[in-house]
């Protein structure tokens, strides 16, 4: 399934998309007991019965429009999670390739270690696709992009064995963590030059996780103005997936909505010779294989 938020005549829905006809099903027409809270809500309390309507309508699209669907074109996206319950919870430098760039940008050797790095970005509103990146080239000129796949917890955690992390998962997204790399430098850690107003882009949609096979090996790209900028493959993680959601609910309770950002390959601005980063004008598309397409201009 994927589930959505967007706009219409003005009123905020969350949805489904019937990925063939592109039709989209508001679900407060179609779950009596959702009253249009928030997609992060909906991924707290739904039960067993709200997806087997939601699967039924799905179904009934595929045979005729029932007047309550529209169409994609007829709606505007705005992120599936637009406030997350906490702050993104995510992982630093877990591409091989990506690593070795960005040290090589720092002139610095890359570090020999075998822990994966964790961090929070600040999202108080996360943008979605289509919706324009207002950049902040007064405080920092060097705007970057990093395509990642995103993880939405589905299920209550801590301490998660390792075989059972499927169990909390409720489904995939796309991230761009959108960085000020000056600032990122000045402060020596990575919280603030990630955390600068809308410099968080997810979408188009959720993706939920019976649509995909474990381990996930899945193709993430991003293009800026259609260049390739970065390409790879989630078998290319340094921690999976599933070690990753391990290692992080040791002693720490995960929730339902939370959002990890997995992590980006190389091919960011900062790692070009020489470094490229986003001006007013360009178009950063991110792509996840079974996901779609996260669009935003920076403005």
């Amino acid at each position: 399934m994927r589930l959505l938020r967007f706009l219409h005549e003005g009123n905020e829905y969350t949805g489904v998309v019937q990925k063939e006809s592109d039709q989209v099903i508001p679900l407060e027409r179609i779950c009596p007991g959702f009253k249009g809270e928030s997609l992060a809500l909906f991924i707290q309390h739904h039960s067993p019965e709200d997806m087997k309507l939601i699967q039924e309508a799905l179904d009934e699209v595929e045979t005729k429009r029932p007047s309550y669907a529209l169409f994609l074109k007829e709606i505007q996206l705005i992120a599936p999670i637009r406030r997350p319950l906490h702050d993104v919870l995510c992982v630093g430098q877990n591409y091989w390739d990506h690593v070795a760039e960005v040290h090589r940008y720092l002139g610095e050797e890359p570090p020999k270690r075998d822990v994966s790095v964790y961090f929070t970005k600040r999202a108080v509103r996360i943008l979605g696709s289509d919706e324009a990146l207002v950049g902040r080239f007064d405080l920092d000129a060097n705007i970057d992009y990093e395509v990642e796949l995103a993880v939405i917890i589905g299920k209550e955690g801590r301490d998660i064995p390792i075989d059972k992390v499927d169990e909390y998962i409720f489904g995939y997204s796309i991230i761009n963590d959108f960085s000020s790399r000056i600032m990122q430098r000045k402060h020596t850690q990575w919280f603030k030059g990630k955390s600068v107003d809308d410099y968080t882009a997810m979408g188009p949609w959720i993706v939920t996780k019976d649509e995909f096979t474990h381990p996930l090996m899945i193709d993430l790209c991003c293009r800026v103005n259609g260049e390739v900028r970065q390409q790879s493959n989630t078998k290319a993680m340094m921690a999976d997936v599933s070690t990753l959601i391990h290692e992080l609910s040791q002693g720490m309770t995960l929730e339902p909505g939370d959002i990890i950002a997995t992590g980006t390959p190389s091919g960011v601005g900062m790692g070009m010779e020489p470094p490229t980063f986003l001006k007013k004008g360009d178009v950063v598309e991110c792509e996840i294989e079974g996901i779609g397409i996260l669009r935003n201009m920076i403005v």
